[in-house]
């Protein structure tokens, strides 16, 4: 059967948590500074993507990571040596999925018209290394292969780049058809990246707070869907594709 739609997950607070990496951080620096560390160390990796878009000079994300927890360890005073970074970096392994996974493929097992894809600024052995050891997903090769991972890193630009989501639905043979591929994600500037893009998109709002991202405001973006889960997006998009279940 031909997929009725693709669906792109985003890998990194989306499908798989990163606590595991908060608890390295405590074990090397106390629970309180590991708080901090772990804030500011995803803001600069998110803001080193967009500065290198903008600046048009690409490093790959695990290098963007390693030098987000060099100035966020900076900032708070502490030591980062060389053992303790690669302690850090190897957390990205074994990273456990969000409780509502297994449902959401369990479910994607059903419904062979949703296609499922992993869709990553990471780069693709991070991303397959982090699938491989994840005690939750590392089970579901047969769903998530390496075939089905799609990383910016060929492009050399990050989302929310417009060519990232042109090429994620490229890669699908859906070019022509970009409304039939749904990027799932927790992160409000990849959804509101895709939309802009020509894509479908499901928010997954942990935190139950709403749309409130005011750039998406300014511009007259919002998800096509709001869910607490993703779980809940694979089924409302399945719903909103014929497939309700």
């Amino acid at each position: 059967m031909t997929p009725t739609v693709v669906l792109a997950f985003d890998l990194y607070g989306t499908l798989l948590s990163t606590e595991s990496i908060a608890r390295e951080l405590a074990d090397l620096y106390g629970a309180d500074k590991a708080k901090a560390i772990a804030a500011q160390a995803r803001r600069y990796q998110l803001e080193y993507t967009w500065r290198s878009n903008s600046m048009g000079a690409y490093r790959p994300f695990s290098d963007l990571t390693r030098w987000s927890f060099r100035q966020a360890t900076a900032e708070a005073g502490v030591e980062l040596s060389p053992e303790q970074e690669e302690r850090i970096m190897n957390a990205y392994n074994g990273l456990d999925a969000f409780p509502e996974v297994g449902e959401a493929l369990a479910v994607l097992a059903k419904t062979p018209s949703l296609d499922p894809y992993v869709f990553s600024n990471g780069t693709v052995s991070m991303i397959t290394s982090s699938l491989a050891t994840s005690p939750s997903l590392s089970r579901a090769g047969a769903m998530l292969p390496a075939s089905k991972v799609v990383s910016v890193d060929p492009l050399e630009v990050f989302k929310p780049d417009p060519r990232t989501y042109e090429h994620m639905a490229e890669t699908v043979g859906l070019g022509s058809d970009r409304g039939r591929v749904w990027l799932v994600s927790s992160n409000p500037f990849d959804v509101a990246g895709a939309v802009a893009a020509g894509l479908k998109s499901a928010w997954v709002d942990r935190g139950g707070l709403g749309w409130i991202d005011g750039l998406g405001g300014a511009m007259g973006i919002k998800p096509t869907v709001m869910v607490k889960g993703v779980d809940e997006a694979v089924r409302e998009i399945g719903r909103m594709s014929g497939e309700g279940r």
